[in-house]
């Protein structure tokens, strides 16, 4: 199936008026090591712009004060802090895992913890490190059908033993159907192998080809999860409309940076909810 933006307004709905942060999800992130603390933050930034009620991000306490600077709404934890970590999890709606979160024996032990305590009514999104880290450990998911992956080709490959070159429709298929989750496969043209459906995302601009913007995707997806319905239909919106407002920027501008992709989620968000 092409989405297109009919699938996008099905999904975006305007919201009630009686309604608090508690009706839009608990969002829990889960990465940015001292390296590559700014992984996170752009995820953080996609979750809460794209409408999540409230975000906490699990991250080195050196990205704490970045973080706070650049986004004041979400709330953080000392990665450390086991006690802490295990009482946010408590009361998240979903979880996303991996933006920055490294290879070290730290990240891993991590990964195992969320993947420990996930339950069964909360979403996983499992993105970048965490997926070479599942791929080399050979880690077992506690609920295959509320989780998602979003790997670029070459995570892929590493999840699936299928050469690039190989990763065809069929194959990819065939692989998602073996692994049980929902399949973001990001490419020039991002295609989400789901539960019942292949979906296929033919926008997005080469103007995107910028570091970061997986790691804005994965928020993007975890803040939608969190207040829409939580199937692969939401997921395809999430994905169609990050690339969407990159061809809108790319109208005027030779690069399109992910920050600048989070900044306009409101803004097309309310476009697109206006046509219900």
């Amino acid at each position: 199936m092409i989405i297109d933006e009919r699938l996008v307004q099905q999904v975006i709905t305007p919201r009630p008026a009686e309604s608090h942060k508690g009706t839009y999800g608990r969002t829990v992130l889960i990465g940015g090591n001292e390296q590559y603390g700014g992984a996170i933050i752009m995820s953080a930034l996609a979750t809460v712009n794209s409408g999540a009620g409230l975000t906490t991000v699990i991250t080195a306490p050196k990205n704490h004060a970045p973080l706070h600077a650049h986004l004041p709404e979400a709330m953080c934890v000392d990665w450390h802090d086991k006690k802490m970590i295990l009482s946010v999890l408590e009361t998240a709606d979903i979880l996303l895992i991996g933006p920055g979160l490294g290879t070290t024996p730290e990240s891993f032990d991590l990964l195992e913890l969320i993947l420990a305590h996930q339950t069964k009514k909360q979403w996983l999104i499992m993105d970048g490190s965490a997926l070479t880290l599942f791929a080399k450990e050979q880690l077992e998911l506690p609920y295959p059908k509320q989780t998602v992956f979003t790997p670029h080709q070459m995570e892929w490959q590493r999840l699936t033993s299928l050469a690039i070159a190989d990763q065809t429709k069929e194959k990819n298929s065939m692989k998602q159907r073996e692994l049980g989750t929902t399949v973001v496969l990001k490419s020039h043209q991002t295609t989400i192998y789901g539960q019942k459906m292949i979906y296929q995302n033919t926008i997005g601009s080469a103007a995107m080809a910028t570091g970061g913007m997986g790691d804005t995707l994965a928020g993007t997806i975890a803040g939608f999860l969190a207040q829409f319905p939580k199937n692969d239909q939401t997921i395809a919106a999430a994905v169609y409309l990050h690339s969407y407002i990159g061809d809108q920027l790319a109208k005027s501008q030779y690069v399109v940076l992910p920050t600048q992709i989070s900044q306009h989620l409101p803004q097309w968000m309310h476009h697109f909810s206006q046509k219900n």
